[in-house]
């Protein structure tokens, strides 16, 4: 079973990352949909979706970075895992998007990061509300773990809760 990294939040808001089992399939769209939980793209998902709800499983979408995330805003609640593609690494559309799913609106299941995915952009990924990584260039769980906590101070309020560093001052 494919592995990847996910940000395993405690109540406290605080977390620790841990290689974990997939137990999604990623489906592309010329392929038949296998049993058990999967992932499939924007585009199949509002061909298919009502019916891949109904059967019980569990069901992520891929979006790619040219998606718009409102796409989806009506199924939020039924979708369990909401995948951002990375297509390169200068792309950065998919932290808009994160963003938009937890602060506007306020999904709660897993954001996962796909495709262009490195180790340096761990911590601005954690920031913007992604929980899950594919790192792309084999990272492990312990460099994903130094890399999010490179940068004792943030200048800015994010989806993470992280204080800005004006606040932890007091001002």
């Amino acid at each position: 079973m494919p592995t990847f990294i996910s940000l395993a939040r405690t109540e406290d808001g605080n977390g620790a990352f841990v290689l974990a089992e997939d137990p999604f399939t990623a489906v592309a769209d010329d392929q038949a949909i296998p049993p058990g939980d999967v992932i499939v793209s924007l585009t199949r998902f509002q061909a298919e979706g009502e019916s891949l709800l109904g059967e019980g499983r569990q069901v992520g979408v891929r979006l790619e970075s040219d998606e718009e995330i409102e796409a989806l805003a009506y199924d939020l609640p039924e979708i369990a895992v909401v995948a951002l593609a990375f297509p390169k690494f200068g792309d950065g559309r998919a932290y808009t998007s994160a963003r938009l799913l937890r602060e506007r609106f306020q999904y709660k299941g897993e954001v996962r990061a796909v495709g262009d995915v490195l180790r340096e952009q761990a911590g601005y990924m954690v920031r913007c509300g992604f929980d899950a990584f594919e790192p792309a260039d084999g990272s492990t769980v312990e460099a994903w773990e130094r890399a999010t906590h490179r940068f004792r101070h943030v200048y800015q309020r994010a989806s993470d809760g992280r204080p800005a560093a004006y606040e932890a001052r007091g001002g």
